[in-house]
């Protein structure tokens, strides 16, 4: 693994389940890690800081935590999966508009402007690396055969957003390389989580690994991105998910 020591990397959603492990990777690598999550309390002995996705402010106060504390920003990675309480709750046709243009705002919109500002700092500093996340539904379709023995399906909001993403991601790369600055995104397939006994059977029978994937599967491909080793990657959209993808 090359060297992360020293550097100085924001992870959102740094308390959420993939969060947590690239947090702990990223530390035992002793990079200066900035854990951003909405359960936080902000302590800047502890580098953690409350961060609200939903409002620009508090986007705009970690930027400038970050700064006070460190005087760069060398890596931001964005493992935070903000959503509306009913997320989930909704077929296709019977969603309604609003919650649809809601958890856009909270997921993909967020990105964008944490991504940006942070951008900013970065052509400044002629450096940086923005890791992102997408998903195996935003490079394939929703297989609903998974759902079918309970009844459940999948949010179209999760699909719109994770595509975007993983195109606003291209549109970076192409962008800010001639600042030295990269953008990747990473696309995890399922991860582990105590899902129903019916999804799991159904996940692990297509999955050509016949797993799904834990936070440890996804924390070591962040950290390689944000590193040195990954000074000449651009623009890719990595996914780790057992094969899934790739049938």
């Amino acid at each position: 693994m090359k060297d992360v020591k020293s550097k100085v990397i924001i992870v959102t959603g740094g308390n959420g389940l993939i969060g947590r492990e690239i947090v702990k990777e990223l530390k035992e690598y002793e990079a200066c890690v900035v854990s951003a999550d909405i359960a936080f309390n902000t302590y800047a002995d502890k580098n953690e800081f409350r961060l609200d996705l939903s409002d620009n402010d508090s986007i705009d106060q970690l930027v400038r935590f970050t700064l006070d504390n460190y005087g760069r920003i060398d890596g931001v990675i964005n493992a935070a999966y903000p959503h509306t309480k009913d997320w989930g709750d909704y077929f296709y046709e019977d969603e309604p508009f609003e919650h649809f243009k809601r958890n856009v705002e909270l997921q993909m919109n967020s990105m964008f402007y944490i991504d940006q500002q942070v951008a900013k700092v970065m052509i400044k500093q002629n450096f940086g690396s923005i890791v992102n996340f997408g998903s195996i539904y935003g490079i394939v379709g929703n297989d609903f055969t998974l759902y079918e023995d309970y009844n459940g399906t999948s949010p179209i909001d999760y699909c719109a957003v994770k595509g975007g993403i993983i195109n606003m991601t291209r549109y970076q790369a192409s962008y800010l390389g001639k600042y030295n600055v990269r953008a990747n995104c990473v696309c995890p397939g399922g991860i582990f989580d105590h899902q129903r006994k019916e999804f799991l059977k159904n996940y692990n029978h297509r999955c050509p690994m016949k797993r799904m994937g834990n936070p440890d599967d996804i924390a070591p491909l962040c950290l390689f991105l944000v590193s040195d080793g990954a000074k000449y990657i651009t623009g890719q959209i990595i996914a780790a998910d057992g094969g899934w993808t790739a049938i």
